[in-house]
């Protein structure tokens, strides 16, 4: 499947929920905000959120500092 994650486009298998994509990436544990083709994502639905080829994402996480 290809998504469009932050503006870059990556190929992705294995995947078919929010829940996957952030498995794959490493972010499972961490404070974040996923957008999926302009709608914010709830996290209580990240693992029944489906994912489509070509499905824009867009992934913030929250840095500490000052």
């Amino acid at each position: 499947m290809r998504l469009v994650v932050n503006g870059e486009t990556r190929d992705v298998e294995q995947v078919s929920t929010v829940a996957d994509m952030l498995a794959a990436f490493k972010l499972q544990n961490k404070i974040l905000v996923v957008e999926l083709n302009r709608e914010i994502i709830d996290r209580s639905v990240y693992d029944q959120t489906r994912l489509s080829d070509g499905d824009q994402v867009e992934i913030v996480h929250f840095v500490g500092g000052g």
